[in-house]
């Protein structure tokens, strides 16, 4: 029988440096754009939903309190580097530099781009954990499919919406705008639904490994309380 507990191994360590990692890349190479058949997409589409999936088995294995830590911690992270992006740019540098221009077109970002993807981060990751984690007790730990995938359906929604309307309205026209998110959104849930079967090995693995199976009974699903507590 698979139990719950608080302590934290390095096997979590390793997946919570996975997601973090997937954010923080996913961030610097959203500027370069790629086609996929007729598609046209920021190149984060091919590493971004891999943060979701490294969410969803954060979520299943260790807990919604477990991954809420490690959400805020992508955070920081994420505002770390922006302003070490910013920090660096501003100072100035010597004449025979000529990257000067490249090295900004590639890791600079406007502060609209900026707040779209800590927005859209926040409330599409803990839309997608508090969901898996609501599910898994209505299910009884059944299903996972139902929950990796349904928690995504709702969770990346919300981030592409909320990214693609904050960084484009009024920049590019509504017909556009509304074509960007669709692509974007089915990219990253088919991209989830095909990974399916990969997430269940690493889940089953992971819960084997380290002996647990946590179900979220007592939690508090407000991303700013860190105590049990009120319910979903």
């Amino acid at each position: 029988m698979l139990k719950e507990h608080n302590k934290l191994s390095h096997l979590f360590v390793i997946i919570a440096c996975l997601f973090v990692t997937s954010l923080l890349l996913s961030n610097i190479i959203a500027g370069k754009l790629i086609i996929i058949g007729s598609m046209i997409l920021p190149g984060a589409v091919i590493l971004f939903p891999l943060a979701y999936i490294f969410g969803d088995i954060l979520t299943e294995v260790y807990g919604y309190s477990r991954a809420r830590m490690v959400i805020w911690t992508g955070f920081a992270c994420n505002i770390l580097m922006v302003g070490v992006f910013f920090l660096v740019m501003a100072i100035p540098s010597p004449s025979f530099f000529e990257a000067e221009d490249a090295f900004a077109t590639v890791l600079g970002m406007t502060p609209r781009i900026v707040l779209a993807s800590l927005l859209a981060y926040l409330l599409g990751e803990f839309s997608n954990a508090a969901i898996l984690s609501r599910m898994k007790i209505l299910t009884g730990g059944k299903w996972l499919w139902t929950r990796t995938i349904g928690s995504t359906l709702i969770g990346e929604g919300l981030d592409t919406i909320v990214f693609i309307t904050v960084c484009f309205l009024g920049v590019v026209p509504n017909a556009v705008l509304l074509q960007m998110v669709l692509y974007q959104y089915l990219f990253k849930v088919a991209f989830e639904i095909l990974a399916t079967p990969l997430t269940y090995a690493v889940v089953g693995w992971l819960k084997r490994r380290e002996g647990i199976d946590t179900y979220d009974h007592a939690v508090s699903y407000n991303p700013f309380v860190s105590k049990t507590g009120g319910g979903f």
